[in-house]
């Protein structure tokens, strides 16, 4: 049997204010938020050209616990993008635990999904 061709294609993130989030979303990266043709609905991305993107959809319920899964985010000025993420309307969490990849701290965006803020190691 021939194995069927797969590839990451989104990320949806769960959201009671979606338009707010994406904004955010879309400010950090630098990629304009978009309507998503339902209501409610929005999307940044994709990034890089066949990249994937990010979903924000609607839900009626809060965010409760911690996020399982977690997109992480590099930077080569760690500082400026904490300082970014805050005036933006997330906020710092805590500080990452050891990672091969860099050194960073846990964020929240504006209704508290959590995403890792990476310097990179050179």
């Amino acid at each position: 049997m021939r194995r069927p061709t797969i590839a990451w294609g989104e990320v949806t993130i769960d959201c009671l204010e979606t338009e707010r989030v994406a904004t955010f979303w879309g400010a950090l990266l630098e990629a304009p938020s978009q309507g998503h043709g339902q209501t409610g609905w929005f999307r940044v991305g994709p990034l890089v050209s066949g990249g994937p993107v990010i979903n924000f959809q609607p839900v009626p319920e809060s965010k409760v616990g911690k996020t399982r899964i977690h997109l992480d985010v590099w930077t080569d000025d760690l500082d400026a993008a904490v300082a970014l993420v805050e005036d933006l309307g997330g906020r710092r969490l805590s500080e990452m635990g050891a990672d091969p990849e860099g050194v960073g701290f846990v964020m929240a965006d504006p209704e508290g999904n959590e995403f890792c803020l990476v310097a990179l190691r050179v």
